[in-house]
């Protein structure tokens, strides 16, 4: 009897570290994946504010717009580490990764596990989350209720989303973040994230008197370089480029380029 408990004892043991093990070797191949990626990104000069791989050989218009190539390794990665990431599949930036994951180990030294929920989204996916709203509306008026999705979820072609600066960490509720786990992460970021490059673009309209989207305390941008894609997109999208979705003919009649894609908080000391 003695025998058979310390073997299975022994085998227990030996499973367990297989799967620390196995659970090791896949998080050091998503870092390496990383890193070798890294090692090929546009580099961004802070003191000058320039990229110098803004698009690589991507047409900006479409970059910017959701209708670019998220498998570009260029631009683009998807070596998240499973720890930080809910879906199997998350598309950034490679900078903004770069930065998430500093500041993510920051964070988890104080306690705190931050986890990317969506980043990356292109055209296709925004379309669907925009017309199924749409669809579902009982407004008549079209502007009126394209202002009421607006709320929060961007027409396509106006999502921050697109550019893959911009995440959304660990629940999609403001209400999350008001007490208990929720309040923690919030102050964390609040007090931290800035380190890091990171900003609450849709902030307390009432206190910072910005237009656009309500607040969402989950949605937070890599402003290094999505301040410089903002500019990029000022000069290269205009209304007659947002199209294809229902209720686009309301982009300029609601000033959605002004008031929605320039409706943030920029988080300037």
């Amino acid at each position: 009897m003695k025998k058979i408990i310390i073997i299975l004892t022994i085998s227990i043991f030996f499973g367990c570290k297989s799967k620390e093990n196995h659970d090791t070797e896949k998080h050091n191949e998503t870092t390496e994946k990383h890193h070798e990626i890294s090692d090929k990104k546009s580099k961004i000069d802070l003191k000058s504010g320039k990229i110098a791989n803004i698009s690589g050989n991507q047409d900006i218009e479409k970059l910017l717009t959701g209708k670019g190539n998220y498998n570009d390794q260029t631009l683009f990665t998807t070596a998240i580490p499973d720890k930080y990431a809910s879906k199997e599949i998350t598309y950034l930036r490679i900078e903004t990764l770069d930065a998430f994951l500093e500041m993510a180990e920051a964070a988890e030294n104080d306690g705190i596990l931050l986890k990317i929920v969506s980043g990356a989204r292109g055209f296709d996916r925004q379309k669907r989350i925009w017309e199924r709203k749409w669809n579902n509306s009982t407004i008549e008026n079209h502007a009126e209720r394209a202002l009421d999705i607006l709320k929060y979820s961007s027409m396509p072609m106006t999502s921050r989303h697109h550019w893959g600066t911009d995440i959304d960490l660990n629940n999609l509720e403001n209400s999350y973040f008001e007490s208990g786990e929720g309040l923690r992460i919030y102050k964390w970021l609040t007090e931290n994230a800035s380190k890091y490059g990171f900003c609450q673009v849709y902030s307390d309209k009432m206190i910072d008197g910005r237009k656009g989207y309500e607040m969402e305390k989950w949605h937070w941008s890599y402003m290094p370089l999505a301040e410089i894609l903002l500019k990029e997109y000022n000069r290269n999208i205009k209304y007659e480029n947002i199209t294809g979705f229902l209720g686009s003919d309301k982009a300029r009649e609601l000033n959605i380029i002004n008031d929605f894609v320039n409706g943030i908080e920029h988080c300037q000391d």
